[in-house]
């Protein structure tokens, strides 16, 4: 049976409880906001399906793209609703297009943000622009076999541990499914995430109807968190590196313990294709960069379900990648004032608080006098 003993070696991907014949296994939430299996040992018979399809316990094999692009989608009013060039909305539309089915992350009523499928392209919408925290994945592996298994086309994208989970829970390849992953530089805690849009409302009477991690109103380099209210309008708006949030993400403070030691780097999700921010566009090709967004495309496999005609591409090379998003290959470093700033968080609740705490040169200078003046006596 499943058991986490370490939280590092856990992804969170619930390919476990997808699979379990007997239904005995749950998601717990930890001090952090994150969720782990919790097994009932009396429901339990033992069959070991649950290990089979943990890619922590069984990692995939490493892969190299066969072919790389900078890629640009032709409508601009997708390409300016999404993070990078749009790719994402073009691929899926080609599915919606055949009868098939896409999933991806939304955002739900009290902005958790959670695994779906649409079958239209209206439902695409909520899919479309990042969304920085872990998606509750729910029952979509399962939807998605049922799926596959009545013939229908199936594009099921998510981050490189929920692909890796998905094909070990599958236990078979189906030409009609096409895995897209993205280049992840870890997910942060949702518990971190709940106290952030606490302290956005705190005394206001605003109600956020629209949340946008990468709106482009400021530039696809220098992109913005924003939030809105549809009566009031913008109600919150700031640059990546002056919102909170987004620093402590940045900063590797809020990550879920498994993305310092990634399972699924270096092309090991198995993934058909692989999608991204081409950043560092700007020193290899000029040219194409108006900084409203360039994909970054990794094609993992020959599988051709879908294409990419109709977008503007440039052949780049695999070390063109990489070089810009070195998450391509690497897990996230581990900060050293990670645990310092969940125990603030927890004390203020407050993300801005436990940021600046963790930053602030006065404190670091305060804790260090206080050091030696203990232990130098």
């Amino acid at each position: 049976m499943i058991q986490v003993y370490n939280k590092s070696t856990c992804c969170g991907c619930s390919a476990c409880i997808q699979i379990c014949p007997k239904k005995c296994i749950s998601f717990e939430e930890d001090c952090e906001g994150f969720r782990y299996p919790q097994v009932d040992t009396d429901t339990c018979i033992d069959c070991g399906l649950c290990e089979k399809v943990c890619p922590e316990l069984v990692p995939l094999s490493s892969q190299q793209p066969h072919k790389v692009y900078a890629a640009i989608n032709q409508d601009e009013e997708i390409r300016l609703a999404s993070s990078s060039g749009g790719i994402f909305t073009h691929l899926a539309e080609q599915i919606i297009a055949k009868g098939g089915v896409v999933f991806g992350a939304r955002f739900n009523e009290e902005w958790e943000v959670v695994h779906d499928y649409t079958e239209t392209l209206y439902g695409l919408t909520a899919f479309r622009g990042s969304k920085y925290l872990q998606s509750k994945i729910g029952a979509t592996y399962q939807q998605a076999e049922k799926f596959l298994k009545a013939g229908r086309d199936v594009l099921f994208s998510g981050t490189p541990c929920q692909i890796a989970g998905l094909k070990l829970f599958l236990r078979r390849e189906y030409p009609n499914l096409l895995t897209v992953d993205f280049v992840c530089h870890g997910v942060p805690s949702p518990l971190a995430w709940r106290y952030y849009l606490n302290e956005q409302q705190k005394g206001s009477e605003t109600t956020i109807s629209t949340i946008h991690f990468r709106d482009k109103a400021t530039g696809w380099k220098s992109y913005s968190l924003t939030l809105g209210d549809n009566q009031k309008g913008c109600i919150y708006t700031n640059r990546f590196y002056k919102d909170a949030y987004m620093q402590a993400f940045l900063a590797n403070l809020t990550l879920r313990p498994s993305c310092y030691a990634c399972p699924a780097k270096a092309g090991r999700s198995q993934s058909d294709i692989t999608i991204g921010d081409f950043w560092g566009i700007e020193k290899i090709k000029p040219e194409i960069d108006d900084n409203k967004g360039v994909s970054l495309v990794m094609l993992n496999n020959n599988k051709k379900i879908c294409d990419l005609s109709g977008c503007n591409l440039i052949a780049m090379t695999y070390k063109d990648a990489s070089a810009g998003n070195p998450s391509i290959l690497y897990s996230s470093s581990k900060s050293p004032y990670r645990h310092l700033f969940f125990r603030r968080l927890e004390r203020s609740q407050s993300i801005s608080s436990a940021y600046r705490i963790c930053t602030s040169k006065n404190f670091w200078t305060r804790l260090y006098r206080f050091m030696y003046r203990k232990f130098a006596l």
